[in-house]
């Protein structure tokens, strides 16, 4: 998986994953594993670019919930109900993340970065959906909305983020598992796990644009910010649906699109090899 210095990415290829990255990056589905996969396929694989375009598809984030956000941030210092604030819930939620990110995240983009491993999780993530479904069936208390969530609800959270270092596994579905299995609706945990992803992910943008900066601002300047802008109008098409979505079903659809996705990436590559 070693790449040049410099990857020459065509703007149809940098459209291309930047669709992707929009439409992937916010359901459980790993939009990581879906960058690899198609990266590969067009022969355009850029971890630069992979790992960049996602500051489109959280900005769009930004934009659908501002008003919340804004909101967030005016009683932060000032909160006179006592609940927790967003903003330190979204903070605190992303301590685990980023201190084992620091620790492991180049041994991880090193040796895990590969449609194998990519094949594996993805998968196997198929599997643990299709678990976490049937355990919340046999529940009996009524699902707990955002207005619930306490520091230790959104640290364990994040401790759940933790398993979206691993390429393939899908920090969505990492972080709405946490949510559901600490008693959270699908909507309200899906949307939380879009709001948690703020940090992480800027900081991710920003550490690999920072680290590549020639290369974002040379050979990579056009299709790094076509491939944003794609991911940010993607992601501003799909968020809002799919939390409607999860109003009214489950997420085994995207728990058997893992597993059927895995089996065949894994035996196309098995066949290839």
């Amino acid at each position: 998986m070693d790449e040049s210095p410099f990857v020459q990415v065509t703007l149809v290829a940098a459209l291309i994953l930047g669709i992707v990255e929009g439409l992937t990056e916010f359901l459980p589905v790993s939009s990581t594993g879906h960058l690899i996969l198609v990266g590969e396929a067009l022969g355009a694989h850029s971890k630069v670019l992979e790992i960049g375009i996602q500051f489109g598809a959280i900005t769009a984030i930004v934009a659908l919930y501002w008003s919340r956000i804004c909101h967030a941030a005016r009683t932060l210092l000032n909160n006179k109900t006592g609940a927790p604030n967003l903003l330190w819930l979204i903070a605190l939620a992303a301590v685990p993340a980023v201190l084992l990110g620091a620790m492991l995240g180049g041994t991880i983009k090193h040796y895990l970065f590969n449609t194998p491993f990519v094949a594996c999780t993805t998968a196997v993530g198929g599997g643990l959906i299709l678990w976490l479904e049937k355990h919340c069936q046999r529940r009996t208390a009524a699902p707990r909305e955002m207005e619930s969530i306490g520091y230790r609800q959104a640290l364990l959270i994040g401790a759940w983020q933790c398993l979206a270092l691993l390429p393939g596994t899908s920090r969505s579905a990492a972080t709405m598992a946490g949510g559901m299995l600490l008693g959270l609706s699908r909507a309200t945990a899906a949307e939380f796990s879009f709001l948690l992803g703020l940090p992480i992910l800027y900081g991710a943008c920003a550490k690999e644009v920072a680290g590549n900066w020639r290369e974002v601002t040379g050979p990579l300047f056009w299709p790094f910010l076509v491939g944003t802008l794609a991911a940010f109008l993607m992601a501003l098409i799909v968020v809002r649906p799919f939390v409607r979505f999860l109003r009214g079903h489950t997420f085994v659809p995207f728990a058997i699109y893992r597993i059927v996705l895995g089996a065949i990436v894994g035996i196309y590559w098995l066949v290839a090899h």
